[in-house]
């Protein structure tokens, strides 16, 4: 299993999903400062923790489109976005039911990455593809990021030959990409630009930190390793529990 982030003592960088930053903080056992607490992260739960499962399709579990369109109606997420994110938290709870992610988790990230694939401007189609693709500014090394030099292999996602980006709604490096990268959406590739393919492996890569996100150390952890940055888990919850609340009644 590949390790999901990496501390390099010498420089305070810090590999994340999204994006390489760099920190120079002290931090607690599960690295972050911020700890969101287990009667808070109950609140993601509120209602339904999973979405209401419809047809299986290309494999997965697929929430119901009653489900999704009340979702959508509830919290202004897209329609492709709110099933991208119900299925991924579908699929994981049969893979590692001990995660017990949630779909409010997912849309939260969903939001602070990329606005559910809106920021500047980009949509996602009916099959999550999101257009125009969605850039994370150039790992060059400059104030607030790392350097990391564009491959052949991401150069085709984000187009610089010299510099690597993070790409697409939920902002995966493509070298984290090679690792988690998969096909939700059933169009015979793995694409860090369609949301359905996205949600999902950010489901599989939050609970490989392997803890149980109904706990506050657990959620933490999980979304600490994602983006090691206390404002980013601050942000992303408030985003979930305003979704989990918005889906009440």
């Amino acid at each position: 299993m590949a390790v999901l982030f990496a501390l390099m003592a010498a420089t305070g960088w810090a590999m994340t999903a999204r994006e390489t930053t760099v920190t120079t903080r002290s931090t607690t056992s599960n690295g972050a400062l911020v700890s969101v607490s287990s009667k808070q992260v109950a609140k993601l739960r509120a209602k339904p923790a999973q979405a209401m499962p419809g047809a299986v399709t290309n494999g997965l579990p697929t929430p119901s489109s009653a489900w999704v369109n009340t979702v959508s109606a509830q919290t202004g997420i897209p329609q492709v976005a709110v099933a991208a994110y119900g299925r991924a938290a579908l699929q994981v709870q049969i893979e590692r039911p001990a995660c017990r992610l949630s779909w409010p988790t997912l849309a939260g990230i969903g939001e602070i990455e990329s606005d559910h694939g809106r920021s500047g401007g980009s949509a996602p189609d009916a099959n999550g593809t999101v257009s125009p693709r969605i850039l994370g500014p150039a790992l060059d090394g400059s104030e607030g990021v790392a350097a990391i030099r564009a491959t052949e292999d991401s150069t085709r996602w984000h187009g610089n030959p010299t510099w690597d980006h993070a790409v697409g709604p939920m902002q995966f490096i493509p070298s984290t990409w090679a690792t988690w990268g998969t096909d939700a959406s059933g169009d015979g590739a793995a694409d860090p630009n369609n949301v359905n393919d996205a949600a999902l492996a950010a489901g599989r890569y939050l609970c490989a930190s392997g803890g149980d996100l109904t706990t506050g150390s657990g959620w933490t952890a999980a979304i600490f390793s994602y983006n090691q940055s206390d404002v980013y888990i601050t942000d992303v919850y408030r985003a979930a529990a305003r979704y989990a609340a918005a889906t009440v009644g």
